[in-house]
This record gives structure tokens, C-alpha cells and sequence, in this order.
């Protein structure tokens, strides 16, 4: 008998517990984030759907007219977090989005939300901001406008139409030069951006602008995936890009564009001077330069009798450092894979590019593939490379 009341008790308690737990519902916070999440799921609907006024009704943060332009093929929030106080919140969440017709996985971002409840309970954005350490999307920066090109999707802010559409031939120009020199096995389509100015290029890559002063466009993007992965985005600095002439500037995208299509064959196992070499090599390869006309840093030093002893280091290519060193870095990638292209040819410069990027560390993928494929040492390599440039820019 006391046994069975002890158990009795025991039971009462957890009933007792369990119809307290129900009485006290969820916690609020748990409350709010539910909320918010079918808020911002709401508010993805309608822009994937171009709803204007739905997203209106879910609030402020972003005006639609910004992103309008930007064609979306999925757009979702994941709340990761809300900070509650009376009728305000503050939450964190995920964004993730695709480009129409670009991306093939979603872009991936940061967003902080300040969020407000009216008197009937519903709540509502405020702003909608990048994380703080997520970079701003286009979007962030102003009215987003759109030019489509044969090959390529243009999105700027703060540009005419017809600059955008300048931009859009270049690109145009740039992909069927690119595939002529590193072949079809690619998308063969690129998205270029372009703001305002140099704060607006820096605000889209999360950096201080000084690390782009007088760089006229960077590439991101996933290197190593063949998989599916988001498009990458050649990134202008409109500031730099306009002190270039036609020449450079073509030179720039098909360059750029050069980074898009050997992207799924860079690995952490291509040094700086091959992937930027080769860029480069493509991006001249059609322009008629002499060597010394597009490698004047280097002519420079060659003339003083001050021929580099080696290959360019990675960290040369920071583009904090000195600028006539910088210059001298890209030129160096650049005549190197110049060489190989005169001596072995531009099939063979190919299947070393690739023969590099098989390898998923740096330790002996050079050397591997200069053997394999060109049948060299580092060591002879080099020595062949500063003769060359003794012969091209001396």
C-alpha cells in the first residue's frame, strides 16, 4: 500500500508539473521568435512574388524600390536570434538568395533587424541592416538598376543606363575571349556590380576602401567548388575604373572575367602569381601591348639591372602594400605564364593551370605540374623566366 500511494504521489507531481508548464505557456522570447520568423517569412514571399504592398505590410528597413531591379529566384530569412524589450525587438538573422539564372546555390548573409509590435500584437521592421560583420548588399547602398548583355547581368546604383550598358559590353566581349582562351568548360555568363563609388565597392566586400584605392575591380567568389556554388561577382571601383582607357578597360573585365571561369580550378594549392598571371596573360593576350608597354614596373627594374631572383610571394599581392611593388608583382605573374605560353604554348599553359589546381595543398603541386606538364624544375624555371625578361624588357 505505501508503495502504490508513493507512486501515486509521484504521478499527481508530474501531472501537477505538466498543467503548470501548460498554464505558463512558452517563454516569450520563443513566443517572439516565431513571430518574427513568419513576419520575415512574409516578407521573403513578397519579394520573391514582386509584391510591392505585401512587403510594405510587413514594414520599413529596405525600400522595395530599392531591390526591386534585382532579379530573385529565392529570397528566405532564418531568425537566429531576438532581443526582447516591451513592444521593441532587435533580432539576427540569415539571409540567403539567388539570382535568377546565375546562381545555382544561395548567396549567404547577415542581417540585423530592429523590429516594433503595434497595439494589436503584430510586429513590424524597422531597419534592415547588414550583421556587423556581414558586408552591405547592393541594395543597401541606394535604387538598384539592371542591364542584361548577351553574356552578362549588370546591377548598379547611382549609374546611368548607359554607363551600365558599357559595362555590359565589355563583359560581352570579355567571355567569348576568355573561353577562346581557357575553353567552354565553364558558365560563360558573369554578374558584374557596380556602386556609387570606392566607399560603395568597399561597404559591398566588408573592407576599409584604402585596401582598394587604385584597384579597379576584385572578383569573389568560392574557388575549388564543382559543385554547386553562388555566381561570382566582379566587384568595380568606379573611382579607379574611370581613370582607365578602352584598352584598360577591357583588359580589366576580360581579366576579371578570367577569374570566373578558371574559379572551379584555383585551389589553395594555385599561387597568387599563376591565378593572377594567367589572368592577366588572357586579358592581353588580344590587345596587341608589347611586354614592355604592359609590364612597365618590371621594364623598369629590368633596365637597372635589378631582375627579380624569384616568383612573386602571395603576400606581394597585397593590395595595401607598396604600388610600384604591386605592380611589379602582377607584371612578374604576368610574364611568367607569358613564357610558358611562347615556349611550351597556350594548350600547355592550360593543362598547368588545371595540373596545379588537382592538388589540394601548396606543397609540391608547382613542382608536379612543372614536371609533368612542362617538364622542368622550379629551379630552371626561374632561371628561363629571368632570362626572358632580360630578352623582352631589357
Amino acid at each position: 500500500m505505501a508503495g502504490r500511494r508513493s507512486g501515486s504521489a509521484l504521478v499527481a507531481l508530474v501531472v501537477l508539473l505538466v498543467a503548470l508548464a501548460g498554464c505558463g505557456g512558452r517563454p516569450a522570447a520563443d513566443s517572439a521568435t516565431a513571430e518574427v520568423q513568419r513576419l520575415l517569412d512574409r516578407r521573403a514571399a513578397a519579394v520573391v512574388g514582386r509584391d510591392a504592398r505585401a512587403y510594405e505590410r510587413t514594414g520599413a528597413g529596405t525600400d522595395f524600390a530599392d531591390l526591386r531591379a534585382v532579379p530573385v529566384a529565392a529570397w528566405s530569412y532564418r531568425v537566429t536570434a531576438v532581443r526582447r524589450t516591451g513592444d521593441s525587438a532587435t533580432a539576427d538573422a540569415e539571409l540567403r538568395y539567388r539570382v535568377a539564372g546565375y546562381d545555382q546555390a544561395p548567396v549567404t548573409t547577415g542581417r540585423t533587424l530592429r523590429l516594433s509590435r503595434d497595439a494589436d500584437g503584430r510586429w513590424s521592421v524597422v531597419t534592415d541592416r547588414p550583421a556587423k560583420k556581414s558586408a552591405q548588399q547592393l541594395w543597401d547602398q541606394g535604387t538598384v538598376h539592371l542591364v542584361r548583355g548577351r553574356s552578362s547581368l549588370v546591377l548598379g546604383v547611382g549609374r546611368s543606363g548607359q554607363s551600365l550598358r558599357d559595362f555590359a559590353d565589355l563583359a560581352d566581349r570579355a567571355v567569348p575571349a576568355v573561353s577562346d582562351a581557357w575553353g567552354t568548360d565553364w558558365d560563360r555568363r558573369v554578374v558584374l556590380v557596380v556602386p556609387k563609388s570606392l566607399e560603395g565597392m568597399a561597404g559591398l566586400l566588408g573592407s576599409p576602401a584604402s585596401s582598394y584605392r587604385g584597384i579597379a575591380a576584385v572578383t569573389t567568389g568560392e574557388t575549388g567548388s564543382r559543385t554547386r556554388a553562388p555566381a561570382d561577382r566582379i566587384i568595380v571601383n568606379p573611382d579607379a575604373f574611370a581613370l582607365l582607357g578602352d584598352l584598360g578597360e577591357q583588359v580589366v573585365v576580360t581579366h576579371e572575367t578570367t577569374h570566373v571561369a578558371t574559379r572551379a580550378r584555383t585551389t589553395a594549392a594555385t599561387p597568387l602569381w599563376l591565378s593572377e598571371g594567367y589572368a592577366d596573360w588572357v586579358g592581353y593576350r588580344a590587345a596587341g601591348r608589347t611586354p614592355v608597354e604592359a609590364a612597365p614596373e618590371l621594364s623598369r627594374a629590368v633596365a637597372d639591372d635589378r631582375v627579380p631572383t624569384a616568383l612573386p610571394a602571395d603576400e606581394d599581392f597585397g593590395f595595401t602594400g607598396d604600388a610600384s611593388r604591386l605592380a611589379r608583382s602582377y607584371e612578374s605573374g604576368w610574364t611568367a605564364c607569358r613564357m610558358i605560353s611562347d615556349h611550351w604554348g597556350e594548350d600547355r599553359l592550360g593543362a598547368f593551370y588545371r595540373a596545379v589546381g588537382e592538388h589540394r595543398e601548396r606543397a609540391g603541386a608547382v613542382e608536379e605540374a612543372m614536371r609533368k606538364v612542362l617538364g622542368t624544375t622550379p629551379e630552371a624555371f626561374t632561371e628561363q623566366w629571368r632570362e626572358y625578361l632580360r630578352q623582352q624588357l631589357g
